[in-house]
């Protein structure tokens, strides 16, 4: 008897251990999730772009794709790559993510550029393409997004193996894997809802009953104006994570005067407004790494400028 009660008390003590592990593995999941924030909305903005111009049919098919391309990206290439730097290169985790950071502030910088100047975008996930049938059309667009999710999920899983305070290599693994499957579920799942939402509004204001008329309506109307606030969105978020890494990278290296600014700025917005002083204490933080993208970013595009110039010139047809 007393064996079993042993036993018994092993049992409990291992379900405990389990379930602490569980709810470290969530939230720090859940962290990890708010910091990938930037590139998480960003995903979201530009992957509807991908179906656009297909059969209604094909819509989330296409959706289902691009979604299982993405879920191995991280959990078949960038999950053991981020396990294996941990292990053998950790110190190289900082420059990768400050990279990471420059790449968000780069994309967020030449959006704004785009908003001021009004030139085309130097990148657009849906190139012209000419002669094509529609397989053919879906396979080049496919490949196209899980390729340019394969940089974004890279960004997601430094991301998050930079957060993951556990030292423990299963902890790692298994918190990297929770947030690629949670954030895949997220992005696309979203982009699902979005992709189908005209056709929904269609179908019910076709139906043009008293309530599923108006909301039918409103839902073709609305869904080209919130395409584009959430593309505002998630620029705003690329600079502003990208900012912050590339701040908190800064101080990693000894240079701390941004993160004292932007703290200093903070707690100066905090103390000055007296009603939800957190969450504009957040704003400010958030704006001044915002600002700090915006330059990181300007400085990159400047440097790519140069660095592809001679490139450019080689390539200019020669009269």
């Amino acid at each position: 008897m007393s064996g079993l009660l042993a036993l018994l008390d092993d049992v409990v003590a291992i379900a405990k251990v389990a379930a602490a592990t569980i709810d470290d593995t969530v939230g720090q999941a859940a962290k990890v999730g708010a910091k990938a924030a930037g590139v998480v909305i960003d995903d979201a903005a530009v992957t509807p772009r991908y179906v656009t111009g297909f059969a209604a049919k094909r819509e989330l098919p296409i959706v289902g794709r691009i979604a299982a391309g993405s879920l191995k990206n991280k959990l078949f290439f960038l999950l053991p790559a981020a396990l294996l730097l941990s292990v053998y290169l950790p110190q190289a985790i900082t420059p990768l993510l400050m990279l990471g950071g420059l790449y968000l502030a780069y994309e967020g910088f030449e959006k704004v550029l785009h908003w001021i100047t009004g030139d085309a975008p130097s990148k657009n996930p849906v190139q012209a393409v000419a002669a094509l049938d529609d397989k053919a059309l879906e396979e080049q667009r496919v490949s196209g997004a899980i390729r340019t999710d394969f940089i974004l999920s890279a960004e997601i899983m430094a991301i998050a193996l930079a957060s993951i305070e556990s030292p423990d290599l299963v902890t790692k693994g298994v918190v990297l894997a929770t947030v690629a499957v949670l954030i895949t579920a997220a992005v696309y799942g979203a982009v699902a809802l979005i992709v189908k939402a005209d056709d929904l509004g269609v179908a019910l204001a076709q139906r043009n009953g008293a309530i599923s008329g108006p909301i039918g309506r409103a839902l073709v109307r609305g869904m080209p104006p919130f395409l584009q606030v959430l593309t505002v969105v998630g620029t705003i978020a690329m600079l502003w994570v990208g900012g912050g890494i590339l701040v908190h990278g800064l101080y990693e290296y000894g240079f701390a005067a941004p993160e004292h600014i932007i703290h200093a700025l903070s707690e100066g917005v905090r103390g000055a407004i007296p009603f939800a002083s957190e969450v504009f204490g957040w704003i400010a933080s958030a704006s001044g790494a915002a600002v700090v993208g915006l330059i990181g970013g300007a400085a990159t595009a400047l440097l790519v400028k140069i660095v592809s110039a001679p490139f450019a010139k080689s390539k200019a047809p020669t009269a």
